[in-house]
């Protein structure tokens, strides 16, 4: 046994439904997440709506399993009352923690709910220490890290905090919580749960606007996450909670990967031999599979699928005729009727309806090494490989499962006429009594016969370990009363699990602090090169953010001159008297205190909670984010006055920031030539390598719609991101907007 060695982990799993929630859980899930029909970054998932959550922590809190439930979007400004409301629902029905991206909503709920825990989501992009010490001062009890972390640089994190890390499923290329990508193209925000999966779709790669050849086009697609060989050095890590990906997954891959990780968890603590079976090995590849990775997680950089972003299963076959009519296919592994095949080149899918043996006979199954006859419905007209994407066995096979059972104690106290049953699950005891006892005039009630009628728990989730009872003679007990006050206190002892939970408290909200400026209107403008450095001071331009740290260096004695530091920190400099422009809260909370700080678009800003926290740590100036419309704006304003409040107005916007690198990945790339990704729209993304890190920028120039409206309105700074505009571009995009607002 190893287990006293240490510390308790936790395994959570997903729930996109009730049936998934029920699988995790009869399948070892020590806790679950799951989100309800709002506030989750998991938008298109079934969900649960607000009756189906009390069910699901009701059923979770009975089988000892916590819940936690997904609040992760952005909150705008016109739902925080709503967001509230619902918060407290969750509390008042004993929800064991929320997990949060919002950080002045954070902010806002440590006050109005104190013994609320929050969890703060991987969308608020946590990747450092500070950022961690941010959360401490929050109040938040746990953290759950950027993918991008590595189990090395979790071990140094130096915290009391809980910390939960992602050890199996999808990843994103971008790191969470700062892809635009879905939110620019087709106004589906990642922030939102909205996510429109752009990175799974195919992209040439481009040199100088020519096309580079490349077999492969899926060029952002990312393998699944598969830490399964690496449970020692997860049980010997600072992780506390080891989380699996998947609320958009079905029930039996959610309950099959969780029974794995279960497995292979209580193995090793067990001091057993730590192994995957081929059969469960393969029966994974089957269930989902764009092949896997260790992730960063352990350090791995090949992380990436580019042939293919869709489930890929097992290969089964070959092709080895096809005609209009039928598909003939040499077998290397079973085929049953209805599972579910793709031919990997063709890209094409179909289900098993008919399958047909060399005399054209119906079968409903096939071995490795059959040679059989599909129906062409799909219109293949080439060989091809086939590969099995569904198994109906499979399936079938783990929609059966043995649901889980809580082992309980049970003692007895008779007394005169007063029977007395005693039940501990271990941590609750429940005490139960009833006037059923009567003197015998016949052979009277057993021991044996007790026990017989208390252990009858079947339709409950418990089961007997021991039941303690003293002597006894010459009494009767009618079984239906035994039976009845068997009910009543197992009845009891459900209600007493299934609404566990923290005291309720609700303090009342305080009112952000309105403040309004009576400054003049102020321009700000972020220059990646010296012309445009040179074109900004030419015009006087108020604020002017340089994001290159040698070119900052020359300039910094300056007082409207601000560095842009990285929105990934991993090293944080020690800087004294320095403008900054930051994009993740590690920083603000090492620097604010000695410095002056503008907070970057990058820290999703879309309510007035959020600009409340920000002013009270001190910062300048906010940059709220490009996904506020003017209504958004307005209503911001509204609520919290326009002091510190800058606006983005134009600019060539950061869809994502990777710690991938498809340019040293994929070609031997020169420093020389200009490289972009190509969408099916022939839309060019620019792609900027540099810092170990990957930045794609949108096709073209972010406009602000409604600036002369924003000027009304009240605001007072404005900002202008520059990318590769030369001096004269500089110059004429300064002048149009210095016209427009100063006229």
């Amino acid at each position: 046994m190893r287990e006293c060695g240490y510390m308790k982990k936790e395994l959570l799993a997903p729930a996109g439904d009730f049936e998934t929630l029920k699988q995790a859980i009869h399948n070892g899930a020590d806790a679950v997440y799951l989100g309800g029909k709002r506030f989750g970054a998991r938008h298109f998932a079934p969900n649960f709506d607000n009756d189906e959550l009390v069910e699901a922590i009701k059923y979770a809190h009975l089988y000892g399993v916590k819940v936690y439930v997904t609040v992760n979007t952005i909150i705008y400004e016109d739902e925080v009352d709503d967001c509230l409301e619902y918060l407290i629902f969750l509390h008042k029905n004993h929800v064991d923690a929320v997990i949060m991206q919002d950080i002045g909503m954070i902010s806002l709920v440590r006050k109005v709910l104190p013994n609320l825990e929050i969890h703060a989501s991987t969308q608020a992009h946590t990747h450092n220490i500070n950022q961690i010490r941010l959360f401490e001062k929050l109040g938040v009890t746990r953290v759950v890290v950027a993918r991008e972390v590595s189990i090395d640089e979790i071990n140094k994190l130096d915290t009391n905090l809980e910390i939960e890390a992602f050890i199996h499923g999808a990843l994103c290329v971008c790191y969470s919580g700062q892809c635009l990508f879905s939110s620019l193209l087709l106004n589906r925000s990642g922030n939102r749960g909205e996510c429109a999966g752009i990175c799974r779709l195919p992209f040439d790669l481009m040199e100088d606007n020519k096309k580079i050849n490349l077999d492969d086009k899926y060029l952002l697609s990312t393998k699944e996450l598969n830490t399964m060989g690496h449970i020692k050095e997860l049980l010997d890590s600072k992780i506390t909670s080891f989380k699996i990906e998947g609320r958009m997954k079905g029930a039996t891959t959610i309950g099959f990967i969780t029974r794995l990780y279960r497995m292979l968890i209580d193995h090793y603590l067990n001091g057993e031999e730590v192994k995957i079976t081929d059969e469960d090995n393969k029966k994974l590849l089957l269930l989902f599979n764009r092949e896997y990775t260790d992730g960063y997680l352990f350090n791995q950089k090949d992380i990436m699928n580019i042939k293919s972003p869709n489930h890929i299963g097992i290969e089964i076959g070959k092709v080895i005729d096809v005609t209009p009519k039928k598909i003939k296919i040499k077998l290397t592994d079973d085929l049953n009727q209805e599972d579910g095949i793709r031919f990997m080149e063709s890209r094409l899918g179909m289900i098993t309806n008919f399958i047909y043996d060399s005399r054209d006979n119906l079968i409903n199954k096939a071995s490795s090494g059959d040679i059989i006859y599909l129906d062409n419905k799909i219109g293949l007209t080439t060989l091809d490989t086939v590969n099995k994407t569904t198994s109906i066995t499979l399936n079938h096979e783990l929609e059966n499962y043995s649901e889980k059972k809580i082992s309980i104690d049970m003692s007895v106290n008779i007394l005169g006429n007063i029977f007395t049953l005693t039940i501990s699950d271990g941590i609750n005891e429940v005490v139960y009594e009833d006037d059923i006892v009567e003197v015998s005039t016949g052979s009277g009630t057993s021991i044996l016969r007790i026990k017989e009628q208390l252990s009858k728990l079947g339709g409950t989730p418990f089961v007997v370990n021991d039941i303690k009872i003293d002597d006894i003679d010459g009494i009767f007990i009618p079984i239906s009363k035994l039976n009845d006050l068997r009910r009543s206190a197992i009845s009891k002892l459900i209600d007493i699990r299934s609404n566990s939970g923290k005291d309720v408290v609700i303090n009342s909200r305080d009112k952000v602090d309105f403040i309004d400026s009576g400054d003049s209107v102020k321009l700000s403008v972020l220059v990646r090169t010296n012309e445009q450095l040179q074109a900004a001071l030419d015009e006087n331009i108020d604020y002017i953010y340089i994001d290159n740290k040698e070119l900052y260096d020359k300039y910094k004695d300056r007082k409207n001159i601000y560095l842009r530091l990285s929105r990934v920190k991993n090293y944080f400099d020690d800087m004294d008297n320095c403008n900054l422009l930051v994009g993740e809260i590690g920083s603000i909370y090492k620097y604010n205190s000695n410095n002056k700080i503008v907070g970057d678009y990058f820290l999703n800003v879309v309510n007035s909670y959020n600009v409340d926290y920000l002013r009270k740590l001190g910062i300048d100036r906010i940059t709220l984010s490009i996904e506020n419309d003017y209504n958004k704006v307005e209503s911001i304003i509204k609520n919290c006055g326009n002091s510190n409040i800058e606006v983005l107005i134009h600019g060539r916007l950061e869809v994502m920031i990777m710690k991938y690198m498809p340019l040293k990945k994929l070609v031997a790339a020169s420093d020389d030539k200009k490289y972009s990704l190509r969408d099916r729209n022939k839309e060019e993304y620019r792609i900027v390598e540099e810092g170990g890190l990957t930045h794609l920028f949108y096709y073209k120039d972010y406009e602000f719609d409604g600036v002369e409206d924003l000027m009304k309105l009240g605001v007072l700074n404005y900002r202008i991101d520059l990318f590769e505009e030369d001096k004269k571009e500089t110059v004429n995009i300064l002048k149009k907007y210095k016209s427009l607002l100063f006229k």
